[in-house]
C-alpha cells in the first residue's frame, strides 16, 4: 500500500479489539476471528490502493471508479457481494455577512463483514469514531449494520444541524430586507450568500432520505451481500434490531431536507419583497419627479404664452402682469393640491 493516510479497526460485539493496523492485515484478522466486523478509512487514497482493496473484498470495478472521483451523486448502488454508498457530510458557516458551506464527499463500501469508507477532502473522522464508541451496547447487537447506521447518523446528523444554522442566519437578515425603503447593499449580497449556500448544499441534502430508505432495505449483513446460514440469522436479527434507528435517521434526514427547502424558499420570497420595495421607492421616486414636471410645466406654458411678442390683454400695462402672475400662482397651486391629494407628492 501507499502512504495514503488510513484508520482501521477491529470490532467484536461492539467493542473494538486492534486499532491502526496496516490495511494488508484486515482479511487474515477477519478470517482469525469470525465474529468481528472491520472498518477502513482512506483519506484521498490513490488507484493502487482501491485496487488492493478490490482484490482482497472483491469490489466492482465500476464502484471503485466512483470512489476516486470526486462530485457523484448522493447514492445507494448495489453489487455483486458489496454494496457502494455515496454520501455528503455538510458545515456551514457565517460571521458577519461571510457566508461559508462546505460538503465532504464520503464514499462507503459495504461487504458482509467490512465497511470501507473513501473521504475525497478531510473531514471529521473523529465525530464518526465518537458516534460508535458512545453505544457499544447497540454496536455489540448490531455488528456491521451498526458501523453503516453510525455513519448515515453523522452525515445526517450534520446535514440537520447545518440547516438549521442557515435558518437562522436569515433571521438576522430577515428584518433589513423587509425594512421600508428596502435593505442595505450589504444584507442582499448575504440574502444572495445565504441562497447560494443553501443551493449547493440541497444537492448533497434532498436525496438522503431515499439513500437512508434503501440502506434498510438492502438488509446489510444478510445474504444479498454474501451471508448464508447462521450468519444470514445474526444479520437478520441485526436488521430488525436497528430498524427504528434507521427510521429515526431517515426522519432526521426528511427533517434536514423539508428545512433546505423551505429555507430556499424563504430566502427567495425575503430577496423578492425586498427587490418589490426598491421598484415602489423608485415608482415613488418617480411619480413625485414627473408630478413637479407637471407643476413646473404649467409656468413655463403661460410665461411662454405671455412672453411671445404678441398683444395680449393687459399688454404693457400694469394690472396685465399681475394677471399672469394670479394666473400662474392658480394654475400651479391647484396643481399642487390635486397631486397632493392624490398621494403623488
Amino acid at each position: 500500500m501507499s502512504a495514503t493516510p488510513t484508520r482501521t479497526r477491529l470490532y467484536a460485539d461492539g467493542h473494538v479489539v486492534a486499532e491502526d493496523f496496516p490495511i494488508a492485515e484486515t482479511s487474515a484478522r477477519l478470517r482469525a476471528r469470525p465474529g468481528t466486523v472491520a472498518w477502513i478509512d482512506l483519506l484521498d487514497p490513490h488507484e493502487t490502493d482501491l485496487q488492493a482493496l478490490a482484490e482482497d473484498f472483491g469490489l466492482h470495478p465500476l464502484a471503485v471508479e466512483d470512489a476516486l472521483h470526486a462530485h457523484e451523486r448522493p447514492k445507494l448502488d448495489r453489487y455483486d457481494g458489496h454494496l457502494f454508498m455515496n454520501v455528503y457530510a455538510v458545515r456551514f458557516h457565517h460571521e458577519g455577512t461571510s457566508v461559508v458551506a462546505d460538503k465532504i464527499e464520503i464514499s462507503a463500501f459495504v461487504t458482509d463483514r467490512a465497511l470501507i469508507t473513501v473521504h475525497k477532502v478531510p473531514g471529521d473522522v473523529e465525530a464518526l469514531v465518537a458516534r460508535w464508541d458512545a453505544d457499544t451496547g447497540l454496536g455489540a447487537a448490531g455488528g456491521l449494520n451498526f458501523l453503516v447506521y453510525g455513519l448515515l447518523d453523522t452525515v445526517v446528523d450534520s446535514q440537520q444541524t447545518a440547516a438549521r444554522a442557515i435558518d437562522e442566519a436569515m433571521d438576522a437578515a430577515e428584518d433589513s430586507l423587509l425594512e421600508a425603503g428596502g435593505a442595505p447593499r450589504a444584507v442582499r449580497h448575504y440574502g444572495f450568500a445565504l441562497r447560494k449556500a443553501l443551493s449547493y448544499l440541497r444537492r448533497a441534502v434532498a436525496p438522503m432520505p431515499d439513500v437512508v430508505r434503501r440502506t434498510v432495505q438492502a438488509d446489510i449483513g444478510q445474504a444479498d451481500i454474501g451471508q448464508a446460514g447462521s450468519a444470514h440469522a445474526d444479520g437478520a436479527h441485526a436488521a430488525d434490531r436497528l430498524r427504528p434507528y434507521y427510521r429515526d435517521v431517515e426522519d432526521h434526514a426528511q427533517q434536514a431536507a423539508e428545512l433546505v427547502e423551505h429555507s430556499l424558499t424563504r430566502i427567495n420570497e425575503l430577496l423578492d419583497a425586498d427587490l418589490a420595495e426598491q421598484s415602489n421607492v423608485l415608482n415613488e421616486v418617480t411619480r413625485k419627479l414627473a408630478a413637479w414636471a407637471a407643476i413646473i410645466a404649467v409656468p413655463t406654458a403661460l410665461t411662454g404664452y405671455f412672453g411671445q411678442n404678441l398683444p395680449y390683454p393687459g399688454y404693457e400695462r400694469p394690472w396685465g402682469f399681475v394677471l399672469s402672475t394670479a394666473l400662474i400662482v392658480i394654475s400651479a397651486g391647484g396643481l399642487y393640491g390635486f397631486l397632493k391629494k392624490r398621494g403623488w407628492l
